[in-house]
């Protein structure tokens, strides 16, 4: 409660729109419209502490098909610890409105709406709704998390993708999520963390489980692993019910095993597994087991996304391999999370 002394906090503006401190509102913000003049709006709810802090954006559904990201921001707006906010969540559970709609990665156009940042009010569509996006959500953010999971046919190991600069905000938020496999990853041009990280503002993406699918063992750590983030922000006070997590080890960079033939694949090696480098990962044949080829890991490291789909060409991506400068550590926080981590019946 903000004492007498101190002055009222003024309140979030977001378009035309304005939330007093220590309220919450939904608001949808235009963003097109479809054949049918139907008009097209990009949810959004802001939560406006009483009490000045960081102005936290959480993001899913940049790609359409992502839906994990959706059922964490569901859930973290209904976390109970939310009324005592400091500081102010933007929480945007499908920025891809067109992709969700029709169950795609992609936007209309076949544009990959993660690639069109900063955006352009007079380009592509994806251009717009990037430059949109940015103007009425993202510029107003101190800190992002932004939220996906593997492409389709394809599933990633809960994993932090960050730009870590020792010291940094960036690195202490991946710290304090707990994601049991931290990627010091390069920044891709068009993407939101390319922009938002030379804007000065942390970002996160956490990547985790498969298009078009809820998983619960990567909605469950992603809630509390923004939960925690909050936490360190100073954003929410008290400890979180569950364990730490073991602290992640950070992949000092990663690579695929691809199809060395076209054919069927049967994977030898799950998400999460420990190879070397030559391991045998899996097989690819014909129908008829004529022609056979063996795919073998790249080099020693973690398992961290698989193809899901056995129909596989050559030179298609596989198995995606995460390196290590100390194996042992990261095996072991894999393994801690893979044993502590327990589903929910409705899962």
């Amino acid at each position: 409660m903000t004492s007498p002394s101190s002055p009222a906090r003024a309140p979030f503006h977001l378009g035309q729109e304005s939330v007093a401190p220590g309220t919450r509102r939904q608001i949808d913000v235009p963003v097109a419209r479809l054949y049918t003049h139907t008009p097209l709006h990009i949810p959004v709810e802001v939560v406006h502490g009483r009490r000045s802090g960081p102005v936290l954006l959480v993001c899913g559904g940049i790609h359409g098909d992502e839906i994990n990201g959706v059922e964490i921001v569901r859930r973290l707006l209904h976390v109970k610890s939310i009324a005592a906010l400091r500081g102010t969540l933007i929480a945007v559970p499908v920025v891809n409105v067109f992709g969700f709609l029709q169950q795609t990665r992609y936007l209309p156009d076949r544009r990959d709406l993660n690639r069109c940042f900063p955006g352009s009010e007079a380009g592509s569509l994806g251009g717009r709704i990037a430059a949109l996006f940015r103007q009425q959500i993202v510029d107003h953010a101190t800190h992002i998390i932004d939220l996906h999971t593997g492409a389709l046919h394809r599933t990633n190991f809960p994993q932090i993708r960050a730009r870590l600069t020792p010291g940094s905000d960036t690195e202490r938020m991946a710290d304090a999520f707990g994601a049991p496999v931290v990627l010091n990853a390069e920044l891709r041009d068009g993407s939101l963390r390319h922009y938002a990280q030379h804007r000065h503002i942390p970002v996160l993406t956490y990547e985790a489980g498969e298009a078009l699918r809820f998983d619960e063992w990567a909605i469950g750590p992603g809630v509390s692993g923004v939960l925690r983030v909050m936490r360190r922000l100073g954003m929410l006070t008290g400890e979180h019910r569950r364990r730490r997590p073991a602290p992640a080890e950070i992949a000092n960079g990663s690579g695929w095993a691809r199809a060395p033939i076209d054919g069927i694949l049967r994977p030898r090696v799950r998400l999460g597994a420990r190879v070397a480098r030559g391991d045998l990962l899996g097989r690819v044949a014909d129908p008829f087991g004529n022609d056979e080829g063996e795919v073998r890991a790249v080099a020693d490291g973690i398992v961290i996304g698989t193809s899901r789909l056995p129909l596989v060409n050559e030179g298609e991506a596989l198995f995606h391999i995460a390196r290590f400068d100390a194996i042992e550590e990261a095996e072991t926080a894999i393994e801690t999370f893979q044993s502590t981590f327990t589903p929910p019946p409705a899962f």
